[in-house]
């Protein structure tokens, strides 16, 4: 298919907060990225406390003024749609020729905008479909899909999903991670990061996304109480959970089963639980990790599992999409993620010397693999399709922003 040439563009990029969650961290990584392709590309995220990002942008972002929300996950939906609405209620907001939604709340914004004839239309990246039972956040999901002028998705995974389900065509653009944040190469901060949580002389296994089903948290602990069996120094942080979503009753679960299997939460007992982590902390937490358990139910493609095997940390990921689209045997250990048996038995496999020496240098080729440039550049032809066409051509992306034929075919 003919595509017009990619002018020189100004994106505005739309995600759901500013906390570190993946779609946030996608969402700052894209739009630095085209900022070093030569766009200008703008994050914006509703932001209730007015304290910005997880982390500096190294590209312009926009803290989006969003009023307090408590009550239903639909009453938080519903407020932060509004919040988004109330910021580009001007035409000087909304002087971008590109709008890019990265999740629910910003498509939905977008579509009301493009309703209203502020915007023309707008991109949308579906991550993964989140279902729900709540009739207003499933119409609100379906609307920032088939509303969108054109869609993206992370996985052919989703994007598949998409077309059986919504009978909708997305292009797979992938995901990258940033290797010169995240690298093997060890510091002093690492162990200043060691002593901090408490951390023996392990091992230490890692798992990222907080108390949270589609994370797997409960079967993670319940393997890691069977392996403590035979490793009774081992420990286990449990990193993340930030959410605009109410985790409370599968939280409840969690620490019933750590309270039955007597394991200790805290700072130098058996299992960390960190909450959020600074960003500039997370490279030293994947290499002061023996293992990544990722034993993820449902992802859009699984970040942490790049940045941890850029820091040449192995992992235990879900024998599922979208882990087995770019992930070949030997590059990860790959289980049934509800058999805790199998998940335990892998936790035990990644500390043999020898399997972790060849799951190491695996998986930083994987993690090479991933150039934000690269998926940068698989953007700009659905950009192009819908920005103006007065803009000066860029010339074509080549080298490192060039389609990467081996993680993404051209036929996906």
């Amino acid at each position: 298919m003919n595509r017009p040439p990619v002018g020189r563009l100004r994106i505005a990029i739309l995600t759901h907060s500013t906390h570190p969650r993946g779609g946030v961290a996608h969402a700052l990584a894209l739009g630095e990225a085209l900022c070093r392709l030569g766009h200008e590309a703008v994050v914006h995220a509703p932001d209730p406390t007015g304290r910005g990002f997880f982390r500096a942008a190294r590209c312009p972002a926009i803290s989006v003024a969003a009023k307090p929300a408590g009550g239903s996950a639909a009453a938080l939906v519903g407020a932060r749609i509004a919040d988004y609405l109330a910021h580009f209620s001007t035409p000087a907001a909304c002087d971008f020729d590109v709008f890019h939604a990265q999740c629910c709340i910003s498509g939905n914004a977008l579509a009301t905008l493009t309703r209203r004839r502020l915007i023309p239309g707008f991109v949308r990246t579906v991550h993964h479909i989140d279902a729900s039972t709540d009739a207003q956040l499933a119409q609100w999901e379906e609307r920032a899909i088939l509303d969108a002028g054109r869609l993206l998705c992370l996985s052919r995974t989703w994007a598949a999903t998409l077309a059986v389900e919504y009978g909708a065509r997305a292009e797979v653009v992938g995901t990258g991670v940033d290797s010169a944040t995240y690298t093997p190469d060890p510091g002093p901060e690492d162990e200043a990061l060691r002593r901090r949580l408490g951390l023996g002389g392990g091992p230490v296994f890692l798992s990222v996304g907080g108390f949270e089903a589609r994370k797997n948290t409960l079967a993670v602990i319940e393997a890691f109480a069977a392996l403590r069996r035979a490793h009774p120094g081992a420990q286990l942080v449990v990193a993340g959970g930030a959410s605009l979503l109410d985790h409370a009753g599968y939280e409840a679960r969690c620490c019933a089963a750590l309270e039955r299997e007597g394991l200790a939460v805290g700072t130098g007992r058996p299992v960390i639980r960190t909450g959020p982590v600074d960003q500039a902390d997370m490279p030293s937490l994947y290499r002061i990790a023996d293992t990544l358990v990722f034993p993820s139910l449902m992802e859009g493609y699984g970040l942490c599992v790049l940045e941890a095997m850029a820091c040449g940390t192995p992992v235990i990921v879900s024998v599922r999409p979208p882990f087995t689209e770019y992930l070949a045997p030997g590059e990860a250990l790959s289980v049934n993620p509800e058999d805790t048996g199998a998940i335990a038995a892998a936790m035990e496999a990644s500390l043999e010397p020898g399997r972790r020496g060849r799951l190491r240098n695996a998986g930083r080729e994987v993690a090479r693999a991933h150039v934000w440039d690269a998926c940068a550049a698989r953007h700009l032809p659905t950009y192009a399709e819908l920005a103006p066409r007065d803009a000066p051509v860029l010339p074509a992306a080549t080298g490192a922003a060039a389609w990467n034929t081996l993680r993404i075919p051209r036929d996906a």
